[in-house]
């Protein structure tokens, strides 16, 4: 080979090998991905409040297709949605074409269809905003407003593994009940200058009905999943056995995440650390009622545990239960991307970013005060936890880097 070709073959490989060392240095090292997460975060707070707004620059001039299109097995939205405001006010201002009990559960809940075809989830409104769900942490009715806040909080904790959650006022007489099903329209009754229903679920009861002011009742409505992607439910390894005086392996065991772990789907894939940002997340609003967990159908461990259910939230702001928190403090791993979108939203950030994500809102406000309050206490004990497990194992076992290339089609 002549030097002249030599030289140049050198040069051609120097090139190759700075492109690779730059390449693998940003994508390795972990300070790149620190400031990914900034970026990030900084996108999320930009566009925290959504405006509702009817109108569409997408392609698709439906709502629905819109929405239906958005999920993946990791996400139910991406990042950035400039459509949401329109979906959402599509959501609660739709006309409202069918009626019917809701599908198999303990609560009471309406299932609407609205114009275009699109399923929604309804939830009536059972407690005033200041009212606190003494006993249990899972006591008490299903709360509208915390569906709405979960819904946020979900957003900006960066995570997009809830469906979309809106408030809106429907009137039972001029909305409802002309196009009820007869199953549910049994349900309906007058109380005092008010019309009520009790619907059809585990505990409803024609004694406890849900009331509106007259004939506007107050709730929130949850878009419903493309059929296209059917779920499926598993039982939460860190579940409660709901009965007085028998407890569940995990709240005894402290060695029981070792044995989750050798268990699928949690044994490799991201379910568990799927598992522990929903523990915090539960925290940070108060659930201790996720028995129960939903992914997508025939995902080998894959798909996300979809934040589906989080109405039995924000009932009693002065209850922090820490037991919610035992993944992570049994397990002491979370990933790196969620520690760090914890830490960007201390010392007041969250409250303020959670009020100001909630306030377009038809319901709003959505919470009270002690809540919002709540909510930046609870943040400090799940930084206080992670601090006692990197004190003891040391930061490389604790914060896992755990990054999945997420593709909307």
């Amino acid at each position: 080979m002549k030097l002249k070709q030599r030289v140049v073959l050198l040069a051609i490989l120097l090139v190759i090998f700075i492109f690779t060392k730059v390449f693998l240095i940003d994508n390795l090292d972990p300070s790149a991905a620190n400031r990914e997460d900034q970026r990030a975060f900084h996108r999320m707070m930009a566009g925290l409040r959504v405006e509702l707004d009817p109108r569409l620059d997408h392609t698709l001039q439906s709502p629905w297709e819109i929405a239906a299109q958005w999920v993946v097995p990791r996400e139910v939205y991406p990042e950035e949605t400039p459509e949401l405001g329109a979906v959402m006010h599509a959501m609660t201002t739709k006309k409202i074409i069918k009626a019917d009990v809701g599908y198999k559960g303990t609560q009471l809940k309406a299932l609407l269809i609205l114009e275009g075809g699109q399923k929604v989830v309804f939830k009536p409104k059972r407690y005033a905003r200041d009212y606190v769900v003494e006993g249990e942490p899972y006591a008490g009715y299903d709360r509208h407003n915390a569906e709405v806040a979960a819904f946020h909080l979900d957003r900006i904790l960066g995570f997009r593994r809830a469906p979309l959650v809106v408030g809106r006022f429907v009137n039972l007489f001029t909305e409802i009940k002309p196009v009820a099903t007869e199953q549910l329209l049994g349900t309906f009754m007058t109380v005092g200058n008010n019309t009520c229903f009790y619907g059809k679920c585990y505990y409803c009861r024609e004694t406890e009905p849900a009331c509106a002011d007259g004939d506007l009742m107050e709730g929130s409505v949850t878009l419903w999943l493309p059929d296209v992607w059917p779920l499926q439910k598993h039982r939460h390894p860190w579940g409660r056995t709901y009965r007085e005086g028998k407890l569940a392996r995990w709240e005894y065991d402290e060695s029981y995440c070792d044995a989750v772990k050798k268990t699928s789907p949690y044994d490799s894939g991201p379910r568990l650390l799927d598992i522990i940002d929903t523990a915090i997340f539960d925290y940070l609003i108060g659930n201790a009622d996720r028995h129960h967990y939903e992914s997508f159908q025939d995902d080998e461990g894959a798909s996300m545990l979809i934040l589906l259910d989080n109405a039995k939230s924000f009932g009693n702001p002065a209850l922090d239960e820490r037991s919610i928190l035992a993944p992570l403090y049994q397990c002491c791993i979370i990933r790196v991307s969620t520690w760090n979108r914890l830490n960007y939203l201390k010392n007041g950030v969250l409250k303020s970013a959670l009020k100001t994500a909630m306030s377009h809102d038809p319901i709003s406000p959505v919470l009270s005060d002690p809540h919002l309050d709540a909510l930046d206490q609870r943040l400090l004990s799940i930084l206080a936890t992670v601090k006692q497990c990197t004190d003891q194992f040391g930061p490389d076992v604790v914060l896992v880097e755990d990054r999945m290339t997420l593709s909307h089609l």
